[in-house]
């Protein structure tokens, strides 16, 4: 597999380095701090207007008061006569205290003001809805707008001054200026909008902290897949947290080991395969090239014998790497009948039987009666029984015996075949049946052999179980289910 190959598996692409990074920083600024914008908007808008309507309202509530309580108390003097009222109405202005805060302004009929606690406007005519409302309505009226002597913004409220027969002879009138209250409502705003500020920049720099926590590690993890894919099998990431980059990391960790051991398992398996394809070939050639100047029939015989044999050993070979493939990619479908197991299995023993026995190989085969057909794929069920004896021979040839047997119960059928040989090492054991592994073995064969058992055995439902037995060997154990869905 060139660089290239390993780049598409794990869908890298080449880019600017940190393009994605800044990516998802800006994202997740621009999406948090947006939320945090608008309801921080909503918030200070909404404080705005009530804050603004709180003072105006109680600033116009406490003037109404004012200007009733007044015109309630002059009205009694009107009652009287009217230069007692005058009267009392300059005194009243004189006394008022309040003139810092408040103009007082008595206005008569004709809408000219008479008295005034400012003493600047008296004799003028305001002419604005207030008193327009109190001389022409007979009402409590208030008004918002610009003072035409002061330019300033001001309220004003103004009350009707009754006669006896509830007859508008004048005013009240109290004007305030808004500056100080529209100056207490700016600084109110600004104390909420300066709040307001100060939360984005918490939110900005909480984010960014938040934000350096993921995109440290993920561009960690980036660097470590780009080192993967270019080859560096093996390489580990740093955990830090135990949260989902943690898990991340301990994902992208475990998929550099596996494949790392894949790789190992793959190289293993090309220079286990490509030893094993020489090795015959290398007896074909040479016993060829011999056999083209040998005139000695019984040479010529025994070459010819080794030729075949060792052909039938490439084509062995060859068979198993064809039906792994199948099997890995799925394409190998099982054909599913009723079988009776037990001959299929007497079968394949029988013919090994003798091969067995040339190389000084005791075969020992023990069954049970009536044991029970069941459904399978008796091709690849022979082909398994094959291989079996056949690792039995080569592994554990040493011991000079092996056992073969076929039980059942009242759910199984159980096939065993024992050897008498090393066993397998125990750092092995729970490996032999993946595909490619080998191990410590330095015996002849690819090392897929038990894969494709294990696959075929799993196809019909079974288990294959391997393990050590006492007090030296290896025992193997098919179990294959008496009723089973063929699977199609």
């Amino acid at each position: 597999m060139n660089r290239s190959g390993k780049l598409k598996i794990f869908g890298i692409r080449k880019s600017p380095r940190n393009s994605r990074m800044r990516g998802i920083k800006n994202r997740w600024i621009v999406n948090s701090l947006s939320i945090v914008v608008i309801i921080l908007v909503v918030v200070i808008g909404f404080f705005s207007v009530y804050i603004t309507d709180y003072y105006y309202t109680n600033l116009l509530t406490s003037l109404e008061q004012r200007a009733q309580g007044t015109a309630r108390f002059f009205n009694s003097y009107l009652n009287v006569s009217y230069s007692d009222y005058y009267t009392s109405a300059y005194q009243y202005s004189e006394r008022f205290e309040e003139k810092n805060k408040l103009e007082l302004q008595f206005i008569n009929s004709t809408g000219h003001i008479d008295i005034s606690t400012s003493g600047l406007v008296a004799g003028s005519t305001p002419n604005t809805p207030d008193v327009t409302g109190a001389l022409k309505g007979g009402m409590l009226s208030s008004w918002i707008g610009i003072d035409q002597s002061t330019g300033e913004r001001v309220l004003a409220v103004s009350a009707p001054l009754l006669f006896s027969n509830n007859q508008v002879v004048g005013a009240v009138r109290y004007v305030t200026s808004l500056k100080i209250v529209d100056r207490q409502i700016i600084t109110l705003i600004l104390i909420a909008f300066s709040i307001g500020l100060t939360i984005i920049i918490f939110v900005i720099m909480s984010n960014l902290y938040f934000i350096r926590s993921i995109v440290n590690p993920v561009r960690e993890i980036n660097e470590i897949a780009k080192k993967i894919a270019a080859g560096s099998y093996g390489v580990r990431i740093d955990k830090e947290f135990n949260d989902e980059i943690g898990e991340l990391c301990d994902t992208i960790n475990n998929l550099s080991v596996e494949i790392r051991n894949a790789e190992k398992m793959k190289n293993d398996f090309i220079s286990s395969v490509s030893h094993e394809i020489r090795t015959p070939l290398t007896a074909i050639s040479g016993w060829g090239e011999t056999l083209m100047y040998m005139d000695d029939a019984e040479e010529m015989k025994k070459g010819v014998a080794i030729i075949m044999k060792e052909a039938k050993r490439l084509m062995k070979l060859v068979e198993e790497l064809l039906e792994f493939t199948m099997l890995d990619s799925g394409r190998l479908k099982m054909r599913m009948d009723k079988i009776d197991v037990a001959m299929e299995f007497e079968e394949v023993v029988y013919m090994y039987m003798d091969s067995l026995r040339k190389e000084g190989i005791v075969l020992d085969y023990t069954f049970d009666e009536n044991i029970p057909e069941i459904t399978g794929d008796s091709e690849r069920l022979k082909q398994v029984f094959f291989n079996l004896l056949d690792n039995a021979a080569k592994h554990g040839g040493s011991g000079e015996k092996i056992d073969a047997s076929i039980t059942s119960d009242k759910d199984w059928v159980i096939i065993r075949i024992r050897d008498y040989g090393p066993g397998i090492p125990e750092e092995d054991l729970g490996f032999v049946k993946q595909k490619f592994y080998k191990g410590s073995s330095q015996a002849r064969g690819s090392g897929i052999g038990l894969a494709i058992a294990n696959d075929v055995i799993n196809a019909h439902n079974g288990e294959l179980i391997i393990e050590n037995a006492e007090p030296k060997g290896t025992l193997v154990t098919v179990k294959l289910p008496i009723r089973i869905k063929a699977n199609k």
